[in-house]
């Protein structure tokens, strides 16, 4: 089983900064791109940032120059570090990993169970 734990949401005004964190826990192999996206009441689920293992990164240009995605592969980790935050950036943010449980097969999308990021002053 594979766990995907979220934490660093929040309230914050607008203009700040939060740091979102997502560790991925239990039968991991490898570890492929890892990802967040977001939901925002009455819209559809959207990639805001995504990171292969290698480290290319992939943002929505909604979020460019203000977003920054990283990972720490001894750790399991993404991060998502986020700035000059805006009320429209307000949604619930998940975790996504592309997960290998052994050498053989392909890998499986695992999600986290979201965490609220609200930008309101």
């Amino acid at each position: 089983q594979v766990q995907l734990v979220e934490s660093g949401g929040g309230l914050v005004q607008p203009g700040g900064s939060l740091r979102l964190s997502c560790a991925a826990s239990g039968n991991i192999w490898g570890l492929n791109t890892m990802g967040w996206h977001r939901q925002a009441p009455g819209k559809e689920r959207e990639l805001v940032a995504d990171i292969t293992s290698s480290g290319t990164t992939n943002y929505a240009n909604s979020v460019k120059g203000r977003f920054a995605i990283s990972r720490d592969n001894a750790k399991k980790t993404v991060y998502l570090q986020m700035n000059g935050l805006k009320p429209e950036d307000t949604a619930v943010y998940y975790c996504n990993a592309q997960i290998k449980a052994s050498y053989f097969g392909g890998a499986t999308d695992y999600w986290g169970q979201g965490t609220q990021v609200t930008v309101s002053s």
